[in-house]
This record gives structure tokens, C-alpha cells and sequence, in this order.
């Protein structure tokens, strides 16, 4: 098995609809505070390990994510302050049962199957990033761009998510936050593009890295 590049978080920390571009392929208004959900650790994967599709899962999706992650124990942040408490950032692809999302009306189930949060290829020092609202992220799917926007166009930034988790949640060194997906997810592409076994999915986040995982059938 191949080491995860971060420990293994106490919890997963999700943002949906952080993007103006993904709300707007949606049809949907922007959201007036950040849509908290989680993923398991179980979902957690390394660079190169598979994707492992469930048999009762037939619209499986990529999301290309900027990761965030906590080092230090914080409640009650500022946001003129959050960024002071991220150990460092990492590419995620926060991927999807849609099938599963939307027939449950809710998001457990269809974020969190086995081997549904690959994140690497490593962790970067924040020193090294030195604005996390100026890069560029991208998927691409065999080949074949399918997302390509920046983390500008994020409705909430890594500051305000932090401080607004943090108002309710204490959040622990470890603690991986997945700070949303920018348009161009295979749900909402027409005609829709999911991922099926044999292909590779690669996630790209400026001066993070790329993350290459192939998918696989259960």
C-alpha cells in the first residue's frame, strides 16, 4: 500500500458550491455561507493508488480540489489570522457517487465510498504558497482537460472557511479541509462524462503538484 503524503486526519471538512463557475454551470444562486459536509478517512488514497468503483455505482465523478491542512488546534479563528494555523496545502479529488448524492437528497453516502479522496502527491509547506486565492486548478481526464479555472473564483476563501468552521468546530492538527470544485465536473457536462474503469484521472493545483490515480471496477 502507498503511504499517504498527510496523516491521517481526524476529520474531512468539505465545502460544496465554492465556485462561481460551478454554481453557475448549476444554474444555482451563489451561496450567502459556506455548505459544510464530510468524508471519512476511509476514503483517504495516495498518488497512484486506485479508484475502486462499487458495484452499485454507475456515475462516478472527479472534483478537483485545493486541500487545506490544519496544524495547529484552533477554535474561533479570524479570518485576518486563519491562515496562520495551516500547516500546508495539497491536491484533493474529492470524488463523487452522483447517483448515490442525489437519490439520498443528502452528501455522506455518495462522498464517502473506500478510496474516494485520493490526495498528494505531497503535502507543501504554507510558506510556500504565498497566496492560496491565486492558483490555478485543473482535472484531466485521460489526457483531456475537463476542469481548468483558479482558485480566485472561489466564493469563500481559505481564511473565511476556517474562521466560519471554526465558530462551531474545533478543528486538529491533521484536519484536511477540501475547499470546493470549480466548473467542469462530469455531472453537469452535456452531454455527462463519468469515470469508468481504465481510465486515469489526474489532479493539478499550481506549485502543489500533480495527483494521478487510475480507476478501477469493485
Amino acid at each position: 500500500m502507498v503511504a499517504l503524503p498527510i496523516d491521517r486526519p481526524q476529520k474531512i471538512v468539505c465545502i460544496g458550491l465554492n465556485y462561481r463557475d460551478h454554481a453557475e454551470e448549476q444554474g444555482t444562486e451563489l451561496p450567502t455561507a459556506p455548505l459544510l459536509f464530510a468524508k471519512w478517512p476511509n476514503t483517504l488514497i495516495g498518488p497512484g493508488e486506485p479508484i475502486v468503483i462499487p458495484p452499485l455505482v454507475t456515475k462516478c465523478d472527479y472534483e478537483a480540489e485545493l486541500g487545506v491542512v490544519i496544524g495547529a488546534s484552533v477554535r474561533n479563528a479570524s479570518a485576518e489570522n486563519a491562515l496562520e494555523v495551516v500547516a500546508g496545502y495539497i491536491c484533493v479529488n474529492d470524488v463523487s457517487a452522483r447517483d448515490l448524492q442525489f437519490a439520498d437528497g443528502q452528501w455522506t453516502r455518495g462522498k464517502s465510498p473506500d478510496t474516494f479522496c485520493p490526495v498528494g502527491p505531497r503535502l507543501v509547506p504554507r510558506d510556500e504558497v504565498p497566496d492560496p486565492q491565486a492558483l490555478s486548478i485543473r482535472a484531466v481526464l485521460n489526457g483531456t482537460p475537463m476542469q481548468d479555472s483558479t482558485t480566485a473564483n472561489m466564493v469563500f476563501g481559505v481564511a473565511d472557511l476556517i474562521a466560519y468552521i471554526t465558530q462551531t468546530i474545533t478543528l486538529e492538527p491533521g484536519d484536511l479541509i477540501a475547499t470546493g470544485t470549480p466548473a467542469g465536473v462530469g455531472a453537469f457536462r452535456k452531454p455527462p462524462v463519468f469515470m469508468q474503469p481504465g481510465d486515469e484521472i489526474t489532479i493539478e493545483v499550481e506549485g502543489l503538484g500533480s495527483l494521478t490515480n487510475p480507476v478501477v471496477a469493485g
